[in-house]
């Protein structure tokens, strides 16, 4: 097991890693949408997302994975009535590359996040 860390990411606020290489997976933990200053972004749930969505990458990248190696992805949404604005953003992000992918309502997201993203992808090598 190889645990990753990058100060390209916002560094784990609880006992737990950014994320875990194990058994030929990286498993990024949830994500987010922190921006740079340590504090969650205002804006859109889309925007949101986009910021979520940039720190998992963040993480990858320091796993020597990317986008295109992702297989699974869970999406925790604070309003279903956000969902359409959403999977539009997803679906931007990620292009023709279709993970299988998991929608959970969660109205309690920490720091009253609107979305937060956690991915799982095949590592390198």
């Amino acid at each position: 097991m190889n645990y990753i860390e990058t100060p390209n990411a916002p560094a784990p606020g609880g006992h737990y890693s950014q994320a875990v290489v194990a058994n030929g997976f990286v498993f990024v933990a949830g994500q987010l949408p922190i921006g740079g200053d340590g504090e969650v972004v205002s804006g859109s749930a889309g925007e949101q997302l986009r910021v979520a969505f940039g720190n998992a990458v963040a993480i990858l990248a320091a796993a020597g994975a990317g986008v295109s190696d992702i297989v699974n992805a869970t999406l925790f949404v604070q309003d279903i009535a956000l969902w359409p604005e959403v999977n539009a953003t997803y679906s931007e992000l990620l292009g023709e590359h279709r993970p299988a992918r998991t929608v959970a309502v969660s109205p309690q997201l920490h720091f009253g996040a609107l979305v937060e993203i956690q991915v799982t992808a095949v590592a390198p090598g």
